[in-house]
Order: structure tokens, then C-alpha cells, then sequence
């Protein structure tokens, strides 16, 4: 065999090998780890989620709440009445600044950021507990890329379920005050207390957690994607000593693409979390609600309002990239102290 082409059978072997001993570095340094450890670990994922989470979310509230006019405005249209339709991102923009107020833009952003201190927190700090808990039984041992993404996807699903069923009632608080249009004195809910006392005494506890199947589906899909894309990232492609900007690049990617294939499923449960409340429903089970979007309003209206997740997805790859970089901080931190 020539040089040329054993230097080429030598380059699969080679990359494999990297990959290996990147792996195999993340590993080693999590092993031994006490129960002492293991806790600190945990509340500093907690602290770090929390101080990224309100932050970020309060920069792009205005992203958001178009997003959620733009997907929710069908089911708005037809359970309030208020045939309002938008055509675009710009003209959602224009017309909700011009009717509503600058501020507007903005509403819901309250209780978002309620849901987010403990949502990201939660996430992020389960998220790692559960990687660890699986990581110890074995469930990566062979180090092979397919168990590493599986494990990162089922420990970012498992976390993500977790916390939506915690968080759930300031969730579907928050889609439906951001989703509420109008001013002041035509709006259905004055806050959040309004809005969970009204849906309670009227529907219960059910009407509070109405939609929460449905947004267990898209959630195992998405946090799934988002956390596991990321971390499996990490442990292959872009370590914690790679440049800032490669991670990010690299969060942006992971974090678009989840968005954009698990944007059906939220789209299904921000109409389902839409009727709670509502004496007429439209959507009689998860099932009937994508049976009744795709017949009635087409394909296309599963991705309205995709366009602003994307650009709303900018702020979610910064949350992933300086979650990392706060949890370094509060390390060099303790270490100074010990």
C-alpha cells in the first residue's frame, strides 16, 4: 500500500480516536464524584440557570410574544371572536405597537420571567443530575457516539417533563397573557392572580393544566433535542476549552434546529392551552386538534410564527453557552475559598 493511501485508512481511525478521548475526558472527570459534590453541583446548576434565564427571556419578551399571537391567532379568531388576523412578522410588530402601545410588546413578560427563574434553573440543574445518574448506570459505558446522544437526549427529555409539570400553571399563564390583545379595559385576564383564579373557579384544576399532555409530547421532542443536541455537541465536536464564539455557533445551530422540528407540537399545545377557560371548545383532544388544523387552515399553519422562534432561538443559544460559562465562574469561586 502506498503512503498516500494508508495515510487515508489512517484518517477514520484517527478522527475516531479523537472523538474517543474527548469522551473519555468529560467522563474521567466526572467520576468519583461524592455526595458532597453531587450537591454542590446541583445548586450551582441552579443558581447559573436562574441568572441566565430572567435575563435572556427579558431581551427578547417582544420576540416571543409575537411569536405566540402569530401561532395562537386562529384559535383567538375563533374562541374570542376578535377576527384579527396578522400577515406577517412585520405586520404583527406594526399593528401591535400602534394599537396597543410599545409596551405591549412586552406583556406577559412578568410571569415569563416568574416561569423562567425556575424553568431554566430546573431544567438545567435536572438536566445534569439525570446525565450523571445515567451516566453512572452505564447507559454510555461503551462510549460510542449513538449511547452519549442517547443519553444526553433522554436525560434533556427527562428534565424538561419535569419541570413543565412544576412550572405548568405559570406556562400556560403566561401563553395566555401574551396571546390576550387589546388594551387594558378589553382584555380577558388583568394579570396572572386574575387570570389563575378565573380559569380555577371556572374549570378547576383541569382548566389549569389544560393542554399539559400535549405539551409533554412537544417537550420530550424539543428539550430532548435542545439539551441532548447540545451536550452530545460537547462531548464530540466543541469541548468546554473551545473558543466562545465556536460554542455559540454551535448552540445556534442545536438550538434552530430543535425549535424548527418540534414547532408543530407547540404549535398544538399553545391552541390547546388556548381554550382553557373557554365555554365553547374547539379542539376536543390532542389528536382532534391536529386533525382539525391540518383540514381547516393547512399545513402552513403548524410553522405560523416559526420566522420569530428563530430569531428567539438567539437568545436560547446564549442561555445554553453562558450557563457554561457562569458555572465556571461560581467553580474558580468556591475553589478560591477552600
Amino acid at each position: 500500500m502506498s503512503e498516500e493511501g494508508a495515510a487515508a485508512a489512517a484518517a477514520p481511525a484517527a478522527a475516531r480516536a479523537g472523538v474517543e478521548e474527548s469522551i473519555g475526558r468529560r467522563r474521567r472527570s466526572g467520576d468519583g464524584v461524592g455526595a458532597a459534590a453531587r450537591v454542590w453541583e446541583f445548586e450551582r446548576d441552579l443558581v447559573a440557570g436562574a441568572l441566565m434565564g430572567g435575563a435572556v427571556h427579558t431581551v427578547v419578551a417582544p420576540i416571543e410574544r409575537v411569536k405566540l399571537l402569530l401561532q395562537t391567532q386562529d384559535g383567538n379568531a375563533a374562541l374570542l371572536g376578535r377576527a384579527r388576523r396578522f400577515r406577517g412578522f412585520a405586520d404583527c410588530v406594526a399593528r401591535t405597537v400602534r394599537e396597543e402601545g410599545v409596551l405591549s410588546l412586552w406583556r406577559g413578560n412578568g410571569t415569563a420571567v416568574i416561569r423562567y427563574y425556575p424553568s431554566v434553573a430546573l431544567n438545567f440543574s435536572l438536566k445534569d443530575l439525570y446525565r450523571s445518574i445515567l451516566k453512572d448506570a452505564g447507559t454510555s459505558a461503551d462510549k460510542k457516539f449513538s449511547s452519549i446522544a442517547f443519553t444526553n437526549f433522554i436525560a434533556g427529555a427527562a428534565a424538561g417533563c419535569t419541570t413543565l409539570v412544576i412550572i405548568y400553571p405559570l406556562d400556560i399563564a403566561h401563553t395566555r397573557l401574551a396571546a390576550d390583545i387589546g388594551r387594558t379595559d378589553t382584555r380577558q385576564f388583568r394579570g396572572i392572580r386574575h387570570f389563575i383564579q378565573t380559569i380555577y373557579n371556572k374549570n378547576g384544576i383541569q382548566g389549569v393544566y389544560r393542554g399539559l399532555p400535549a405539551s409533554l409530547q412537544g417537550m420530550v421532542v424539543h428539550r430532548g433535542l435542545y439539551f441532548g443536541g447540545f451536550d452530545t455537541a460537547k462531548d464530540v465536536l466543541v469541548p468546554l476549552d473551545s473558543p466562545l464564539w465556536q460554542r455559540w455557533v454551535t448552540a445556534q445551530v442545536v438550538t434552530s434546529m430543535a425549535g424548527l422540528i418540534s414547532y408543530p407540537l407547540d404549535t398544538v399545545r399553545r391552541r390547546m392551552m388556548m381554550q382553557s377557560g373557554m365555554d365553547v371548545e374547539m379542539y376536543s383532544s390532542t389528536l382532534d386538534c391536529w386533525r382539525k388544523i391540518y383540514k381547516l387552515e393547512g399545513i402552513k399553519s403548524f410553522y405560523r410564527g416559526a420566522l420569530s422562534n428563530m430569531f428567539r432561538s438567539t437568545g436560547a443559544a446564549a442561555i445554553l453557552v453562558l450557563y457554561d460559562e457562569v458555572k465556571k465562574l461560581m467553580d474558580r469561586g468556591r475553589l478560591s475559598h477552600v
